[in-house]
């Protein structure tokens, strides 16, 4: 039996993992969660864990430039600290959920392949990446690292831009036709992929995504359709679209390229459970 620490009892990621566990590998993999809200998981034990799932952090991006410090504050020093505490305990593997947004945002990086190097713009990124380096620090023959660089992460009950466009497409009557390319996974794919690195002491950076890209506009009419509202799309507006995507921060959001190539994402085993429509249906569905 293996067993797993996961450090963020409140975080979405480590809710959705431990379940997921309970339900598929109760007997190979045993998971205790702890809270890092306050100081007092320092006096928590780590002996005897084989693996700590790091998922707690802030998550989302903020351009509050009052915020960076609790922004490093968290994601990096807190990360290393645990980190260190794990090694300290004998810990063999640590799983840090990092982010796509190391390597910036649609305005610099496309197309994301093994040669792109990590180019964050902004302080969320930063921490994140700054985080991972203070891990490679740490990690050797007998603590291993696994890196997560977590694309956005979407299923029932998950926060953040996919909440918002959903509630778009339950409403509006039509959409731009534009295509793009989009890395997303949903909460099952990348619970299945955690649970993977785990059997196998893996250690790495690991870009997960779903099986397939994900086009913003298709998306928009997949969630429409399961909530009866049938979305026209045009292509009126996909001219005006192109130009502005580079330039606009909301268009670029919406309709900018942002996408990790195929074989960056492959693994030996296979952790897409959900296809692209079935996650959508349960995800919205009630």
């Amino acid at each position: 039996m293996i067993k797993v620490l996961i450090t963020g009892a409140d975080s979405y990621v480590g809710k959705a993992f431990k379940q997921w566990v309970e339900d598929r590998y109760s007997e190979r993999i045993h998971v205790d969660t702890v809270g890092m809200r306050d100081g007092a998981w320092r006096q928590r034990s780590f002996e005897g864990y084989d693996a700590i799932l790091h998922v707690a952090g802030i998550a989302h991006v903020s351009t509050d430039k009052s915020m960076e410090d609790l922004y490093y504050k968290v994601n990096t020093e807190l990360t290393a600290e645990v980190a260190a505490k794990a090694k300290r305990s004998s810990v063999k593997q640590f799983i840090f959920l990092s982010s796509m947004i190391v390597y910036g945002d649609a305005t610099n990086a496309k197309i994301i392949t093994r040669d792109t190097v990590p180019n964050p713009t902004n302080f969320y990124g930063d921490s994140k990446l700054q985080a991972e380096n203070k891990l490679a620090e740490l990690s050797d023959e007998t603590f291993m690292v696994a890196n997560v660089r977590s694309p956005m992460i979407y299923g029932k009950g998950s926060k953040g831009n996919y909440v918002k466009l959903a509630g778009l497409a339950r409403k509006i009557p039509f959409f731009p036709s534009y295509q793009n390319k989009r890395s997303m996974i949903h909460i099952d794919n990348l619970s299945e992929l955690l649970a993977l690195i785990v059997l196998n002491g893996d250690g790495g950076t690991f870009h997960p995504q779903n099986a397939d890209y994900v086009c913003t506009s298709d998306l928009v009419s997949m969630i429409g359709a399961v909530h009866g509202n049938h979305v026209r799309r045009l292509g009126l507006f996909n001219g005006v679209i192109g130009k502005l995507v580079d330039r606009n921060v909301t268009m670029n959001k919406l309709f900018g390229d942002f996408a990790y190539a195929k074989e960056l994402s492959a693994y030996p085993q296979d952790y897409h459970v959900r296809d692209f429509f079935d996650s959508v249906v349960v995800t919205e569905r009630k």
